[in-house]
């Protein structure tokens, strides 16, 4: 007999059945694993992607050129923006709540008296029903770190480690030789470790050779070269000349996509894409909450970049994209987020700040807090006194003109937030 017969019950459960949010360890869930799926050969082949920012558009790639070529293919993600279902794709659809329900009825079943936080739940779902599907290449996010996370249960084919930046300094360490050691741990001995980050920690690396990894590392074994409005990337025995723009904006997406390009070559031999199905990946390629542009007179632009090196992206998009414009920012964070520095790299391109509290969010900033922060950054032009997102974006909305710009960034929680009021669905990303 299944604890729930709906999806939202089951979540609530998994909120406070284990005793920690965020429980880094590969021990309980691994166990709970091999009682689900003994026979190891009902694994999939195995893309994860590990990294700081640029994991989500990195799975995007890789999802849309599997798709492309006629492949069946997974993908696994965190967290979502509108519905928990996102995090679980099957050819680019959401799975249903009755697949999901049922795959958490079987790890229920399965884990005996191990407890499992919600990350572990959902992984497990992920790659129970990615099983049973028998999806040709499942592609796994890593959620927090590499080496401890649930998804590194599974030995990946090819690994791909994005950008390596300060965040989640409570867990992963304080500076990027901890944390890039931290995201190494995905590597695996005589696999393709592909590194999209031009200047990767010394220990990623020295883990890499420890391992005996095929480290293959942008701008050292494959580059991409912009010529107008296409590119061309090249890898150790391959050159594919004129790629469309990446849909997905800003500079930073071309290092995203060429690590995808340089994943599906690895496993050509097993998954074999063709120069034309990565031709219509990079342009059918969409990714809600990334530089995503919703038009209208005055445009509203959404972006969940929440640490230092993902704010330094949005502000060089912004000075490239909207020059002149007068942007008024409807801003969250979580409370163990780098705010100061986010603020400094954001003040001279934003001219006025709507402060959305996110109330249900234990870890979210507080006004007061915010209040505090805000004025040691000689930050005049802020708002406050709003109870959420629906009444920020209304004052900021209201004091707005015909030409400026509505920015909505900081944490994946308010893009949501936004995203859920304002029924935004079909994603357009950037202009």
């Amino acid at each position: 007999m299944n604890r729930f017969n709906t999806l939202a019950d089951w979540l609530i459960w998994q909120e406070g059945f284990h005793p920690h949010a965020i429980d880094l360890g590969l021990e309980r869930v691994k166990r709970v694993f091999e009682t689900l799926l003994p026979a190891q050969n009902t694994t999939p082949i195995t893309i994860t992607v590990a990294g700081t920012n640029g994991k989500g558009s990195t799975v995007a790639y890789l999802q849309e050129f599997y798709l492309a070529a006629g492949h069946k293919v997974g993908a696994y993600t965190s967290p979502h923006i509108l519905c928990y279902n996102e995090r679980i794709k099957i050819n680019g659809k959401p799975v249903s709540d009755d697949i999901i329900c049922d795959a958490f009825a079987q790890i229920d079943a399965a884990r005996g008296d191990t407890s499992l936080s919600y990350f572990e739940f959902s992984t497990l779902a992920a790659l129970l029903i990615f099983s049973q599907a028998d999806v040709a290449v499942q592609i796994l996010e890593v959620g927090l770190g590499g080496r401890l996370d649930a998804v590194n249960i599974v030995d990946a084919d090819v690994a791909i480690v994005t950008s390596i930046a300060i965040d989640h300094v409570e867990w992963l360490g304080q500076t990027r030789e901890e944390i890039g050691l931290e995201k190494a741990g995905i590597f695996r001995p005589n696999k393709p470790a592909i590194v999209s980050d031009l200047k990767p920690p010394a220990s990623l690396l020295n883990h890499a050779y420890e391992q005996n990894t095929l480290l293959l590392r942008l701008g050292e074994t494959f580059f991409y070269e912009k010529h107008g409005e296409t590119w061309t990337w090249q890898g150790l025995a391959q050159t594919i000349s004129d790629l469309p723009a990446p849909a997905l904006k800003g500079a930073h997406q071309y290092r995203n996509a060429a690590a995808a390009i340089f994943a599906t070559q690895c496993l050509a031999s097993r998954l074999p894409v063709s120069e034309s199905s990565l031709k219509m990946g990079l342009k059918n390629v969409r990714l809600a909450g990334r530089f995503q542009l919703i038009e209208g007179e005055i445009p509203i632009l959404l972006d969940v970049g929440h640490n230092p090196q993902a704010v330094q992206t949005l502000v060089d998009y912004l000075n490239e994209n909207f020059p002149n414009h007068r942007v008024h920012a409807i801003f969250s964070m979580m409370k163990d987020k780098d705010i100061v520095s986010v603020l400094e790299l954001m003040k001279p391109v934003v001219s006025e700040w709507f402060f959305a509290p996110l109330p249900q969010n234990a870890r979210a900033i507080t006004e007061s807090d915010m209040r505090e922060i805000f004025e040691k950054s000689q930050i005049s032009a802020v708002h406050f006194g709003y109870s959420g997102f629906v009444e920020a974006f209304a004052a900021a909305k209201n004091n707005a003109r015909i030409g400026d710009l509505i920015l909505v960034f900081g944490s994946f929680f308010l893009v949501s937030d936004c995203c859920v009021n304002l029924k935004i669905g079909e994603v357009k990303n950037g202009s």
